[in-house]
């Protein structure tokens, strides 16, 4: 494991805040150092979650609505499998919430948002671990989630760019 010059409590929130904006964004401009190091850290999130994303429990709910009438409703809750990688993922990533788009009302920007409470968990389950879960089907190997482009040298301390992003 790189020190990156830091004391272990710095560092470790540096790699939380360097994988927390590569899953949220996609793409991320860093050192090399800080990329090559990052590029574990989030694959292994990322790894965690294709491998439980599919452990879904239905189940059915009874309720009174206004007029007294008991309706019942299909719910779908995590496995014990997948909530338990949800909790050790959020507990490994920073909290970012939804930004509201250019031009989206207010009232549009709150239906949208209403039942997401924690939007990097669900892209993270909805979004990359199926994807990646048909990546590993079809080539027969896990990993390799990130790519590393080197850039030239950065003005001023001359340290080695990098840019890292999700394939």
């Amino acid at each position: 494991m790189r020190k990156l010059n830091r004391p272990t409590d710095e560092r470790l929130a540096v790699l939380r805040s360097l994988a927390t904006n590569l899953l949220w964004y996609g793409k991320i401009e860093t050192t090399l150092e800080k990329a090559k190091e990052v590029r574990t850290y989030a694959e292994k999130l990322l790894t965690k979650a294709i491998n439980t994303y599919e452990d879904v429990i239905k189940t059915n709910k009874t309720s009174i609505d206004a007029n007294g009438v008991k309706v019942s409703r299909e719910v779908i809750n995590d496995g014990v499998k997948k909530l338990a990688a949800r909790r050790q993922i959020m507990s490994k990533l920073y909290n970012i919430q939804e930004i509201r788009a250019e031009k989206e009302s207010k009232a549009d920007f709150v239906k949208r948002t209403s039942d997401i409470k924690y939007p990097l968990i669900e892209k993270i389950f909805n979004v990359y671990a199926p994807k990646y879960a048909k990546r590993k089907e079809t080539l027969g190997t896990g990993g390799g989630y990130t790519r590393i482009v080197k850039l030239c040298t950065r003005n001023g301390d001359n340290a080695e760019m990098a840019i890292i992003e999700l394939v």
